[in-house]
């Protein structure tokens, strides 16, 4: 029987003993830090270095649906428990790995982000686990990396779906062009306070809870650890293919069968802070930007979720994973 398998690109869930731990001090990798199933490591030869790319491996190793689901910025693959415990319970395979630069996988001194070099790091992945034929999905940065990966390998991919992805504007034709240097003094001026108050107002509708409270706990280590500088340059060198890659014009490329599903209250926006002069364009109505996605991607479907943002499989899991298993069928 020909096996399917389903690859996520996103930033979710949530492990529940990791949170039972104190916020102690976490170095570059996490260390200590436990994620909610076993990790793995693959090792990578890029760039002209030898890296370790983490990820969890979870359920039936010869189920016929596979899932893999990939973080967005913010976070890494530990959030994804509850919707990976939900996924196992329907049969699926799930690969949850964290990108080069992010959770317990390598943060290089230098390395060269982009895109098409994330996706190629999880092609290679997928290549040594013998998955070559799945579904994609993508939450907010990971959307950009959904989509860069369906046009770039679209003969593995049986569906795209989208979710609250970044990327639906294009950023760098709106924005000032910064220096990495801009993006290392803000990361190392980053605090959970300031933390707290961006999710509040762009991800929660200002709105906290002790959930919410609970996806910062390994920002809460590693900013109390040694490695933190290492961390923040890693953190300013992803901003670069947010920035310099227009993924809009990737929207036509796409020959997969996709779905979106787009939180309409979510107002994320990189880059309207320093704007071009003279620009007017407000940056992240979502409320319109699916629509406008939908309309550039051939044949695509539109699920809205009216009233929630940027984490709607946060603020309403039920609302959520209703519209994500509509995807999925």
């Amino acid at each position: 029987m020909k096996k399917y398998f389903l690859i996520l690109f996103s930033v979710f869930a949530v492990t529940s003993q990791a949170f039972a731990q104190s916020p102690s001090k976490f170095n570059k990798e996490l260390d200590g830090f436990e994620y909610p199933f076993d990790v793995s490591t693959f090792m990578l030869n890029s760039q002209n270095q030898t890296l370790k790319m983490r990820y969890m491996d979870i359920g039936d190793k010869d189920a016929e649906k596979v899932i893999v689901l990939l973080h967005g910025k913010n976070f890494s693959g530990y959030y994804w428990e509850r919707v990976a415990k939900d996924l196992v319970n329907q049969e699926y395979r799930v690969i949850v790995p964290d990108q080069i630069g992010f959770g317990k996988s390598s943060k290089p001194d230098a390395y060269q982000y982009s895109f098409g070099q994330l996706a190629l790091n999880t092609k290679s992945l997928l290549d040594s686990l013998h998955i070559d034929k799945f579904d994609l999905v993508g939450h907010s940065m990971g959307g950009m990396l959904a989509t860069t990966f369906a046009v770039n390998y679209s003969e593995s991919i049986n569906k795209l779906i989208l979710i609250n992805p970044i990327g639906l504007e294009d950023y760098g034709k709106y924005a000032e062009y910064q220096d990495v240097n801009f993006f290392y003094k803000r990361e190392l001026g980053k605090t959970v306070e300031k933390t707290i108050n961006y999710q509040k107002k762009n991800y929660y509708d200002g709105e906290w809870s002790n959930e919410y409270e609970k996806l910062l706990v390994p920002l809460k280590g590693m900013l109390a650890g040694d490695d933190w500088k290492t961390v923040a340059w890693n953190n300013a060198l992803t901003y670069g293919p947010i920035f310099s890659e227009n993924i809009v014009d990737r929207f036509s490329q796409i020959n997969s069968e996709t779905v979106l599903i787009i939180g309409t209250r979510d107002k994320t926006g990189p880059g309207k802070g320093w704007l071009k002069q003279g620009v007017t364009k407000e940056l992240g109505q979502y409320d319109k930007l699916g629509k406008q996605a939908q309309t550039k991607i051939k044949g695509s479907t539109l699920i809205e979720l009216e009233g929630l943002g940027h984490m709607p499989q946060f603020e309403d899991y039920d609302a959520f994973i209703k519209a994500f298993h509509k995807a999925l069928n």
